[in-house]
């Protein structure tokens, strides 16, 4: 049952921290929103910080996952697909925890401190390989356009009414949309399209 718990303080703290803001929302306010008190509460989580922690965590792990992996690839088009399609994925998966970066990103960056670092270093990772060996200035431009187009899934709720874009539907367009722009085919080798 502690599990459970956890998890449904977490999902609380995510949709509260998405909608109102970190610093707007209260330990107290999660707290009551799950049923339980703030001791309890902390019992779960000693800080809204550790909250804070455990909400973004899994963009985290995904990222250091996949960045960790490059490290192991040879560059080719279809590998730069599996890492678009997992970088995808990640987004996909965890698009709420955008709200809290798009209303807080500076308080949340003070918050997680030298995991803030961490994460713009995978980043920076992660476009250096998009670019490829021995990139030109353009290279890179593409990777860090690559990277803001797959990016681009987390803002698309503001985007759409109605959930109109489904999950395959934003698989297919923001995935050709990344190779179209690092200038790769979308296809698999050997496909015969493209």
């Amino acid at each position: 049952m502690d599990g459970d718990t956890r998890e449904t303080i977490r999902a609380v703290a995510l949709e509260l921290f998405s909608d109102k803001g970190f610093e707007q929302t209260s330990l107290r306010e999660i707290a009551e929103r799950v049923g339980l008190t703030k001791a309890s509460l902390y019992y779960h989580y000693p800080s809204k910080q550790a909250l804070l922690l455990a909400v973004v965590d899994p963009v985290i792990t995904g990222w250091r996952s996949i960045v960790d992996d490059t490290a192991r690839l040879e560059r080719s088009p279809d590998t730069v697909r599996s890492v678009v399609e997992r970088c995808l994925e990640v987004f996909l998966r965890n698009r709420s925890v955008a709200g809290i970066f798009q209303r807080d990103a500076a308080g949340v960056a003070v918050v997680l401190g030298s995991l803030w670092d961490d994460v713009m270093d995978l980043g920076k990772r992660l476009v250096a390989w998009l670019a490829g060996p021995s990139p030109t200035s353009a290279d890179r431009l593409r990777a860090i356009a690559a990277m803001e187009v797959l990016g681009a899934v987390l803002s698309s709720a503001t985007y759409q009414d109605d959930g109109e874009f489904t999950d395959d539907e934003m698989r297919a367009v923001f995935s050709q949309a990344a190779m179209d722009v690092l200038r790769l085919p979308v296809e698999p080798a050997g496909s015969g399209t493209r």
